[in-house]
C-alpha cells in the first residue's frame, strides 16, 4: 500500500443470532435487540485518492445501483470533513443483496474507515460512527468493529467476546425489501426487552451458541418469500437448526465451534441459491483503522 492507494479492503457481512423488536420511538422507528456477529463472507474494496475531489465507483463484479451506500458514505465524509480530495472506489461485490447480511452497510462502513485513512482526516471511531448512523442503522456496528449486543435502532453497541463458530449460510434467489417486513401484520413488535447485564448472566454466551431467542422478522419474511421457508427446511434437516438473519432472505445454521463444521453444505442447492460455510470473526479486519 502507499499513501495514495488502499487495496484489498475487507467489508465483511454480519448475521443476527437473534432479533427482537421491543418497541417504537416517537418518530416511528422500531427499537430492537439483537446480537450481531461478523462473518468471513465479505466484499473487497480498493481505493485510490484523487486530487480533483471527484468520487467515482467502479463495479468489478455485479453492477450496483447508481447511488449506493458506498458513494453516499464517501460524499458524506467529504462534505463533513471539508477535504478537497476525492477517490476512485472499486468494489468486488460478493455479499448478496436483499439477504439481511448488511452488505451495503458494511461497504459504507469500510468506505468511511478507508477514506478516513486515505484522506489523512484522523477522525475518531466515535465520530465516524455518528456519521455512519445517518447512512443506515447497521453502519455503526461495522465501524465499531466488534461482535455486539445491539440495541436502539442499531446504534447502541455492547461488545461481546464470542468464540469462533461455523455458520452455514444460504440465500435463495429471491431477495426481500425491509419495508415489506415492517409493513407486515405478522411482525411481532412487543418482545420483552433484555437488560444487557441480565442477558449475559441469565442467558449467557453458551445460550447464543445454542440458539437463544428468535428472529421476529422470519414469519413475515416467510409469508412474503416462500423460498425462505424452503431454505430453513433444508438447513434444519442438515444441521438440526436454522434461522433467518435480519429481514432476510438469507438463512443460517449453527454448525459447531470445532476445527471442522459438524456437516457440509448440500452440494445440490437449487439454481439461483448461493451458500457458503462461514466462520465468525473475533473482530472486524479494519478494527485498528480508527482511534477509540
Amino acid at each position: 500500500m502507499s499513501a495514495m492507494t488502499l487495496t484489498d479492503v475487507a467489508a465483511p457481512a454480519k448475521l443476527n443470532l437473534f432479533l427482537h423488536i421491543v418497541g417504537r420511538r416517537a418518530d416511528g422507528y422500531h427499537l430492537l435487540q439483537s446480537v450481531f456477529v461478523l462473518i468471513d463472507w465479505a466484499d473487497t474494496l480498493h481505493f485510490e485518492r484523487r486530487a480533483d475531489g471527484r468520487l467515482q465507483r467502479h463495479d468489478l463484479t455485479a453492477p450496483l445501483p447508481a447511488d449506493d451506500l458506498c458513494l453516499r458514505a464517501a460524499r458524506a465524509l467529504r462534505a463533513a470533513s471539508g477535504t478537497s480530495f476525492g477517490a476512485d472506489i472499486s468494489i468486488d461485490k460478493q455479499v448478496p443483496w436483499g439477504a439481511g447480511m448488511g452488505g451495503g452497510s458494511s461497504d459504507a462502513a469500510s468506505t468511511l474507515l478507508a477514506l478516513n485513512r486515505l484522506w489523512d482526516l484522523g477522525w475518531s471511531r466515535e465520530r465516524l460512527m455518528a456519521l455512519g448512523l445517518s447512512l443506515g442503522a447497521d453502519v455503526p456496528f461495522f465501524i465499531g468493529g466488534q461482535n455486539a449486543f445491539v440495541e436502539g435502532v442499531g446504534e447502541v453497541l455492547t461488545p461481546l467476546a464470542l468464540p469462533r463458530q461455523w455458520l452455514a449460510v444460504v440465500k435463495p434467489a429471491a431477495g426481500i425489501e425491509t419495508r415489506a417486513i415492517f409493513a407486515s401484520p405478522l411482525l411481532a413488535r412487543d418482545n420483552k426487552p433484555d437488560k444487557v447485564a441480565g442477558f449475559l448472566v441469565d442467558a449467557g454466551i453458551q445460550s447464543l451458541l445454542d440458539g437463544y431467542g428468535i428472529n421476529v422478522m422470519q414469519p413475515p419474511a416467510e409469508s412474503e418469500c416462500p423460498e425462505v421457508t424452503k431454505v430453513a427446511r433444508v438447513l434444519q434437516e442438515r444441521f438440526g437448526n436454522s434461522r433467518m438473519t435480519g429481514s432476510g432472505s438469507a438463512v443460517f445454521a449453527r454448525a459447531g465451534t470445532g476445527h471442522q463444521p459438524l456437516a457440509s453444505l448440500p452440494s445440490d442447492l437449487p439454481e439461483g441459491w448461493v451458500g457458503r460455510m462461514c466462520r465468525s470473526l473475533e473482530e472486524h479486519p479494519l478494527r485498528g483503522w480508527a482511534s477509540d
